[in-house]
């Protein structure tokens, strides 16, 4: 069985596309999405209904809870008028975390760390301890069992997808972002191979995906629908290259 991972579609309704399509393609048909649907790109309302109807399992990101409170950035405000109504409403909806068997080994997913949705974590240059900390049971986090602890976690938050044991014996994965990809200017997304809610050992692997969409496209949906700062918007779009957003937000 294979498990489609998405995170950060952040209203890239063309990236969303091309991924939920490769995802056919590969026969995969049960999808989690780690949050931050919205914000960044113009069509925050169409991504959280195709999410909502495509997606078994939703998590909230930071976007998805600061958009949601009375901000003072013009640009934050804007997202907000696309997603007055349902859109909004169902963000409200979103869980912190989900914890699941598969293969024998204790999977828990989440959107940046399991301090919060704020608190971000960049493995590559994150003391061994903070990473370490990323497969602790916080209050914000109910486990399976009590005391028991994931072998691996995945998350997204980042934008910058990754494989990476954690001594002793865990594994800790980003998946990348669909709509946002501040790596490599593709939509990333991960896949996980193996026997969903089992706790029987058995074959298990994660792959990152890459897919290549119609940029240019998406840039020119977001300048039709004015939207507020397109160039920084279509910088990060073509070159994957953080260009700065609200504190509170990014």
């Amino acid at each position: 069985m294979a498990i489609a991972i998405i995170s950060d579609i952040h209203g890239n309704m063309t990236a969303l596309e091309a991924v939920l399509a490769h995802a056919q393609d590969r026969g995969i048909d049960r999808i989690f999405c780690l949050g931050d649907l919205i914000g960044k790109g113009p069509r925050g309302a169409e991504v959280v209904k195709k999410i909502e109807e495509t997606c078994e399992i939703v998590i909230l990101g930071n976007w998805d809870d600061f958009i949601q409170k009375p901000v003072e950035f013009e640009e934050v405000k804007w997202h907000q008028a696309q997603l007055e109504g349902e859109p909004l409403a169902y963000l409200h909806t979103l869980t912190f975390h989900y914890d699941f068997y598969m293969s024998g080994r204790y999977i828990r997913l989440f959107h940046a760390s399991a301090k919060s949705i704020y608190h971000r974590v960049f493995p590559l240059r994150a003391p061994y301890e903070e990473k370490l900390a990323m497969f602790e049971n916080t209050e914000n986090i109910t486990p399976l069992e009590a005391g028991k602890t994931p072998d691996v976690v995945g998350f997204g938050d980042i934008h910058a997808a990754l494989i990476e044991p954690v001594y002793p014996q865990k594994t800790l994965f980003n998946c990348g972002s669909v709509g946002n990809s501040l790596d490599i200017p593709q939509a990333t997304y991960a896949i996980l191979h193996g026997e969903y809610l089992s706790k029987d050992p058995a074959p298990f692997s994660i792959e990152i995906v890459r897919v290549p969409y119609d940029i240019e496209k998406e840039i020119a949906i977001a300048e039709e629908m004015e939207m507020p700062n397109v160039e920084a918007y279509a910088l990060e779009l073509r070159e994957a290259k953080y260009r700065g957003i609200p504190a509170k937000a990014e």
